[in-house]
């Protein structure tokens, strides 16, 4: 297909204009903003201010940070919604070709709009912006308020460090003693500030992705082995994103884990004794560093509904504990 370009200041691009091929992806008209190219190899938007508006579904659903977690959230949206449209808010353009067959729309994020979703999903990590809780603040402004706002954050502000237990009513790290939780608070604010949703998750894993993945590929850990882990399958937290948005809740803060915690040695034993990898990890080094904490996060299950596909790190890995 041949380049397509405008420097009109906001037109629909029909399903008539593009190939047959691309069609799937786009059954309803798309905003395309100042100055684009469009082919079948690529998707440039550049930033420009509109007051247009597209045409957007009761269940279409915008994704800032489409990385791994987020587009299996797409996927299990599409699945509960089949006519929707996904969009995806991306800080480069580097995988827009992949988001677009994905069935994502992608734009990029210095394009100006004053477009509102009813759902909105917050899955970037922090360590993509200099301003986190400016960016989630930006991602609230486009949620019009009718369906879910929701973050995904981590489960690191819980104030635990002894191995001990600790849920979705444990008191969190005081502001001003660590940089991490401190961003991650902060942002949390600004989500409850809007009423959003808050889902604090443990460490994501799939069995290329992982904590298990970068020891097993670095061949040694500089790290107690006895700390404390909670896991949870990138599966199932797209799951639980899901479910929570599809509640509809307000301002309110739940936990994702498969409450199987590990130490670090027992998970690299389970991945050791699984067989599926060709490396061998040789073991922990360190003594002297934090220990963590077990989650439990039978309140949210509770209060949701939900159970992991997933209920342990050693149930995916097909070996017993």
């Amino acid at each position: 297909m041949g380049t397509i370009s405008c420097v009109s200041n906001f037109i629909f691009l029909s399903k008539n204009s593009i190939s047959p091929s691309s069609q799937p992806f786009f059954k309803k008209p798309i905003p395309i903003f100042q100055s684009f190219n469009f082919s079948s190899s690529s998707l440039q938007v550049s930033a420009s201010s509109t007051s247009g508006k597209a045409m957007v579904g009761e269940n279409d659903l915008l994704i800032v940070g489409p990385g791994v977690l987020g587009r299996l959230v797409a996927e299990k949206w599409r699945e509960e919604h089949p006519g929707c449209q996904i969009y995806g808010q991306t800080v480069t353009t580097d995988h827009h070709n992949e988001l677009i067959l994905l069935g994502i729309n992608p734009f990029f994020k210095e394009t100006k709009t004053d477009q509102k979703f009813p759902y909105v999903i917050f899955c970037a990590p922090p360590s993509k912006t200099p301003d986190y809780a400016g960016d989630i603040r930006l991602a609230a402004l486009s949620w019009n308020g009718e369906g879910s706002f929701v973050f995904t954050s981590s489960s690191a502000p819980y104030d635990c460090n002894d191995n001990g237990p600790c849920d979705e009513d444990t008191p969190t790290v005081p502001i001003g003693r660590s940089p991490r939780t401190d961003t991650l608070l902060k942002a949390e604010k600004v989500v409850l500030e809007f009423d959003g949703c808050v889902v604090r998750l443990a460490g994501l894993y799939k069995m290329d992705r992982g904590a298990h993945f970068y020891w097993l590929h670095k061949g040694t850990g500089d790290a107690r082995p006895d700390h404390i882990l909670n896991l949870i399958h990138y599966e199932d937290a797209a799951s639980l994103s899901v479910t929570i948005l599809k509640k509809k809740l307000r301002g309110r803060i739940f936990l994702g884990c498969d409450n199987h915690p590990l130490s670090r040695q027992e998970v690299m034993d389970l991945v050791d004794k699984s067989g599926k990898f060709d490396k061998k990890f040789q073991g922990f080094t360190g003594t002297s560093d934090p220990l963590g904490k077990k989650l439990n996060n039978s309140n949210t299950r509770k209060e949701l509904g939900w159970e992991p596909k997933y209920p342990s790190f050693a149930h995916f890995l097909g070996v017993s504990e």
